[in-house]
């Protein structure tokens, strides 16, 4: 069995005190204080009295592998390796550096430089949310990748839904959002290809229970399961959902392409028949987006004429 960690120690959110810590962990007291504060420095606030130890200002419900693969029931034997992290510097990361082949799961309790589209940085405040990321062999795709991510998106939206999750929408081309605004997001990328295969890397982060004080960095609205749910599952449960929904989407985008899921994106499109500003290298267009191509590129009408948009091209934003 591993040894415990700090982290899975207080997580209770009782107190503890510190030479009980010391010796669950097998390290000095100034060691503890020492652990207490890199956890502070994570954004856990962790309350210290004397003579009643430390504890979390709110007990944690941490990933735990086994408790995920039981979540994930006869899926899980499809995943060549699962792993869960305390720390890294985003899933994506991890997996690449990782190599191998074959369906890799991530997920990360926190992110020290969580990435979303364009180099964006993810809020990734510890233990509030999920980072999970499959790496996976695609094969003869039907579509272009960049289709890709609509399908998660549909996948990981009827994932939530089907557990009572209200209010759900897609925006092009990867954002997940819940009462119009921002949920999660959904980051692809392509790690090469040999012989016709390609190995790619599908990233999703989604707000949990993240809180105002954690998210001041975030410059767009932005809201969270919590608030969209009349009970939230435990984030074990909610990260083999995920894991699972990743799985059907890659699966399904290798054998049909982008065909499955086309009208499955329609029911959420949360921009059709709005007015929408495009963002392109050369200027900003208005028009109205009219759904989606056959192969996953936003058609948008513009003076009357309708066009094509691609999601390497373009940024997208609703109009006044």
């Amino acid at each position: 069995m591993a040894a415990p960690s700090l982290i899975s120690l207080l997580a209770d959110g009782a107190w503890h005190r510190g030479p009980a810590l010391a010796q669950a962990l097998g390290v000095s007291r100034a060691a503890v204080s020492s652990r207490v504060g890199e956890l502070r420095g994570l954004g856990l606030a962790v309350h210290a009295v004397a003579g009643r130890g430390y504890r979390l200002a709110a007990p944690l419900d941490l990933l735990d592998e086994a408790e995920i693969r039981s979540a994930l029931g006869p899926g899980a034997a499809r995943l060549d390796e699962l792993m869960v992290l305390e720390r890294t510097d985003s899933t994506n990361a991890e997996l690449a550096r990782r190599g191998g082949e074959g369906m890799r799961a991530c997920l990360a309790e926190y992110q020290s430089a969580g990435r979303g589209r364009a180099q964006r940085p993810w809020a990734s405040p510890f233990g509030a949310n999920l980072y999970v990321s499959l790496g996976c062999d695609l094969t003869g795709q039907r579509a272009p990748l960049g289709a890709l991510s609509l399908a998660v998106g549909v996948c990981v939206v009827e994932a939530l839904a089907a557990r009572d999750a209200q209010s759900l929408a897609l925006k092009w081309p990867n954002d997940i959002w819940a009462g119009a605004q921002k949920l999660g997001g959904i980051l692809i990328e392509h790690r090469g290809e040999i012989g016709g295969r390609a190995r790619l890397i599908v990233g999703v982060g989604l707000n949990v229970t993240m809180q105002r004080d954690q998210a001041q960095a975030v410059d767009q609205p932005w809201t969270r399961l919590a608030d969209h749910m009349a009970t939230l599952p435990g984030r074990n449960v909610l990260a083999a959902a995920v894991v699972a929904a990743l799985m059907e989407a890659v699966t399904g985008f290798e054998q049909t392409g982008f065909d499955a899921f086309r009208d499955r994106w329609a029911r959420f499109d949360a921009v059709r028949d709005q007015p929408v500003r495009i963002i392109e290298s050369d200027g900003e267009r208005i028009g109205f987006a009219r759904g989606i191509a056959e192969d996953g590129a936003l058609r948008v009408e513009i003076n009357g004429q309708t066009r094509s948009v691609y999601s390497g091209d373009v940024s997208l934003r609703l109009a006044p």
